[in-house]
């Protein structure tokens, strides 16, 4: 909640991955010609499986019986208290939704906060199986919430009992959670014992219902350590070290460390690799045998650290992938932050695209000197996660301010609070209409009431007015955010202003704006929140402490797409569609008056593009769906200084060569991303350390190999990627840097446009990259002689909203400049949320006069940069996200028929791009193509038969 304005953007994950993705690039062998791959910007291929249903989904079964309390207690027991089952309707849940049918458990008399209900489910678990947990829970009697916990008790003859944490879940009174989470055991306990517990003792814990399910076990009863082997050998040691090494360090087992203090969480012994000399340093396995290509796989690890007073460290999963011409390729799996205090669970995923020689899995992460503890691994051919349901959305109430007394009719007494030891007020004189980008969004309006909230006494910057809306918000609707907001004038500098959303205590942007005069601004944001909290607040904050901070009519409602949707349809009618007269000459005049006519586009010539990497391009299904659904592309990686030469000298173009040479072959234009990187983090060591004078010669010779080898090859090129949100070259080598990067590249190659290219410009969350900040930006570099030819927006994007998207695009069009979204990727936990999210990015990009191209950051699960946001599971199926984006382009190609007239005419209103036309005249048909570019009149075109 107290975060400071300028230090809350959100960074994208693949830019997170950066400085290790170098490190594992830079350990490679000497003479590697090809660095490791980022398996975060990867783009995997999609095996179009268009019809979903051939997929065998999964029988899953519930391990817990009597899941809901249908027969009482039955099954279930309480651990050293009490418990009852009470009917939905009785009383003592009063204020909690009761429509889940069934009853519900009440575990009473708690006098230890690990008292709770269990159930013994040794006979219906099995070792190496993935299991989900979900259970409803709620608390009684209790003061603000409490913490649920799900634990397993693992009892082993001959040694102590262990405890397997699963996860937690915070729950207030009056409201019922989800709990959710995973386990896996790795070899089988003498008992399993599951259990709920965690509130303080005395509070009541209440559950509605508990389902722990294996997704892998594919048949009624079937135990899972039947089907879907494991391919890790030797998973628990119980073979010593047979099948595993050390990389770069060595191993050994132990059956306890540090004086008994560190057992193994299940089974007899547990790996321990030592003497590790580097951070890559870890314990490995081959796997080359026994993994297949286009396979998604599922790891889980049982780890732990020790030692080298390192009490904390990430732990990673990596494959070592080595392709039969030598070609080496890392993979990151998954890491997870692991303690020298208790054993934590490691989960990831991947995917091999091509047809490994050699596959090592291994773990990697932490300081030279700290030991990697490994209890047990299982790598097993990941199940299909079940498609996600539409959202059931009821009263979702478009376009209603959630917040309670926004006009301050009732003063600040009436829903608002001052958050921190500031003081509150009402002051008159704020605008009496809506902002823009609200009033876009909600039509005509009543008139403000021009009261403002006088925010004083501000002595930290996260001080100002606050409101408890947790009851006001639905799941999974999109809340546009929107204030008019203000500064007083003893502000010194410009000045973050800030609406946050507390949930549960996690900090969640609602919109930003920066402010460096005494004038009313606009903020601008959106919100979703696809979990249940407990408790939301929101606040405004942001100016440093003594400046007093003035907000007016703060608006939160919820948007209606689908009015805003209609309207962008004729948008885009006006701005990619075209008035066409096909006039026939037939052998004879007035041979073909009365033919049939059919219209066929074919291709719609807008650009849509997505990016890929070398290793997707190993995978035939996924280059068939590419060349069929893209007609631009952008490499993930390939292309950037850290990747052509990693060590100083040592070039590899040959991924580039290899990925532009199959986009030629198919006729995809490509983007050039990008010549230099302006972020610190994503500067390779050997550049960092160089000299003035030899950093600029290295600045030369990397724009004079990169645009001379492929000149004219590239149509964009992003000279000095993301320039609003780092300042390397410019701290090292001066302002003018900048735009000789520009000057220089276009010398080099005069064909090829020449864009910036940044994030967050479009969502109104971070001042630094604003759409008037971007425009200064362009300016400075056009005065300084630089040859800007196009604005890239990456479009890396949460909850939008179309009336703050096309705001920016608006305010961007000032420079004439084409506007590309060059990085588009959207996220939600559901398809149908996330393709809906996707229809309202392409849509506004596709209405927007100044837009004239859009590429998506990669579609293939597990080689997307965030999570959650692909289009096309990892085995090819494509979501809901994917069949919206796929409606879409079907949706802008123009199909029409008819008869030629009397005047051996047929018209028509299509879409820009390629047709095909067949005429039926006298049993005979004949085919002609041709093409609709812009123009505002009518376009003729002559068709000889």
């Amino acid at each position: 909640m107290r975060r400071l304005p300028g230090c809350c953007f959100p960074r994208r994950a693949h830019k997170r991955r950066i400085k290790h993705n170098q490190e594992l690039t830079q350990r490679s062998s000497e003479n590697m010609e090809n660095p490791r791959e980022n398996n975060g910007c990867n783009i995997e291929e999609e095996k179009v499986k268009g019809n979903m249903s051939d997929a065998k989904s999964a029988v899953m079964e519930n391990v817990i019986l009597n899941h809901n309390f249908s027969q009482g207690l039955d099954s279930w027991h309480p651990n050293n208290c009490e418990a009852y089952v009470m009917p939905p309707e009785s009383g003592i849940a009063q204020g909690m939704p009761m429509n889940l049918g069934g009853g519900f458990a009440v575990v009473t008399n708690r006098k230890e906060c690990w008292q709770g209900l269990e159930q013994d489910i040794t006979s219906r678990v099995s070792p190496g199986c993935l299991y989900k947990v979900s259970a409803i829970v709620g608390v009684l009697g209790c003061e603000g919430s409490s913490d649920v916990l799900a634990t397993l008790k693992l009892e082993y003859k001959g040694s102590n009992t262990q405890y397997l944490f699963i996860q937690r879940v915070p729950v207030s009174q009056g409201r019922w959670e989800t709990l959710e989470g995973t386990f896996t055991i790795s070899s089988m306990p003498d008992h399993v014992v599951f259990y709920l517990e965690g509130p303080s003792p005395g509070v009541e814990l209440l559950i509605k219902s508990v389902s722990i399910t294996c997704p892998s076990s594919t048949n009624k009863g079937k135990r899972c350590s039947d089907g879907d082997d494991n391919i890790i050998l030797n998973p628990i040691f119980e073979d010593g070290l047979n099948n595993w090494s050390g990389r770069g360090c060595q191993v050994v087992l132990h059956d306890s460390m540090a004086e008994g203090k560190i057992v193994p969480q299940s089974g007899k012994v547990f790996a321990a690799a030592t003497e590790r000399t580097q951070t890559w340093n870890g314990i490995q396995q081959d796997i080359s045998a026994r993994v297949k290509r286009k396979l998604a796989y599922e790891v889980t690890a049982i780890v732990r650290i020790y030692g080298n007073n390192v009490t904390s460290a990430n732990v990673q999963a990596t494959l070592w992938v080595q392709s039969p011409d030598k070609r080496e390729q890392y993979v990151g799996i998954s890491n997870v932050q692991a303690t020298d205090t208790e054993w934590v669970q490691l989960q990831g995923k991947f995917l091999i695209n091509g047809n490994p020689a050699s596959v090592v899995i291994y773990l990697e992460g932490p300081p030279p000197g700290t030991d990697i503890l490994l209890n047990s691994m299982v790598v097993r051919h990941a199940p299909k996660t079940p498609p996600s349901p539409p959202p059931v959305i009821e009263n979702a109430a478009f376009g209603v301010n959630i917040i309670q007394n926004s006009e301050l009719s009732d003063g600040t007494t009436n829903g608002w609070f001052p958050l921190g030891n500031c003081m509150l007020s009402v002051g008159s004189g704020s605008p009496h209409i809506l902002p823009p980008m609200a009033r876009d969004s909600l039509g005509p309006h009543e008139r403000l009431s021009g009261q403002y909230i006088l925010v004083t006494n501000r002595t930290q910057n996260w001080m100002g007015p606050a409101q408890i809306i947790t009851d006001n918000l639905k799941l999974f609707l999109t809340y546009q955010v929107s204030a008019w907001v203000k500064v007083s004038s003893v502000a010194s500098g410009p000045q973050n202003v800030n609406v946050a959303l507390s949930v549960d205590g996690r900090w969640v942007n609602g919109g930003q704006v920066e402010i460096n005069d005494d004038r009313w601004h606009e903020i601008g944001g959106s919100f979703r929140i696809e979990k249940q909290p407990a408790k939301v607040m929101v606040y405004v904050q942001g100016p440093v402490s003594g400046v007093d901070l003035m907000v007016g009519s703060l608006q939160i409602f919820a948007v209606d797409r689908r009015a805003r949707f209609r309207h962008l349809r004729n948008e885009a009618d006006k701005i990619r569609k075209r008035d066409v007269i096909l006039k026939f000459n037939g052998p004879t005049e007035g041979s073909a008056v009365g033919s049939f006519v059919r219209v066929r586009q074919t291709k719609n010539s807008f650009p849509f593009g997505s990016c890929m990497s070398r290793t997707n391009i190993d995978n035939e299904d996924f280059v068939a769906f590419f060349v069929k659904n893209f007609n631009w592309a952008v490499f993930g990686n390939e292309l950037k200084w850290y990747w052509t030469e990693s060590r100083q000298g040592n070039l590899n173009y040959r991924d580039a060569d290899e990925m532009l040479d199959l986009c030629q072959k198919n006729n995809i234009e490509t983007r050039g991303h990008c010549i230099f990187w302006e972020v610190e983090g994503t500067v390779q060591s050997w550049v960092k350390g160089l000299n003035k004078n030899d950093l600029m010669a290295a600045v030369q010779n990397r724009l004079t190999g990169l645009l001379t080898r492929y000149k004219g090859k590239f149509r964009h090129y992003d000279v000095n990627n993301e320039m609003l949100h780092g300042s390397f070259y410019q701290d090292r080598l001066g302002k003018d840097i900048r735009a000789y990067m520009f000057k220089t590249a276009h010398q080099l190659d005069p064909s090829a446009l020449l864009f910036v290219n940044d994030y967050h410009v479009e969502d109104g969350c971070d001042p630094r990259s604003s759409p008037e900040r971007y425009i200064e930006h362009v300016l400075d570099l056009q005065e300084q002689g630089a040859p800007v030819g196009g604005v890239g927006i990456q479009g890396h994007i949460d909850s939008p909203i179309g009336s703050i998207v096309s705001s920016a695009l608006d305010k961007l069009g000032i420079l004439g400049l084409p506007i590309w979204f060059t990085e588009l990727d959207v996220s939600s936990i559901n398809e149908h949320i996330r393709a809906d999210d996707l229809e309202v990015m392409l849509r506004e990009a596709y209405a927007h006069p100044a837009v004239e191209g859009v590429m998506l950051w990669g579609f293939w699960e597990l080689f997307m940069s965030r999570e959650n946001s692909h289009l096309v599971n990892a085995e090819g199926d494509i979501n809901e996200a994917g069949k919206r984006y796929l409606q879409l382009k079907e949706e802008w190609l123009t199909r029409s028929h008819g008869h030629i007239d009397d005047q051996g005419q047929f018209s028509f209103r299509g879409f820009h791009g390629t047709y095909e036309v067949e005429i039926v005249n006298l049993g005979k048909k004949v085919k002609k193509t041709f093409a609709v570019d812009r123009g505002s009149s009518p376009l003729a075109v002559v068709l000889d038969l």
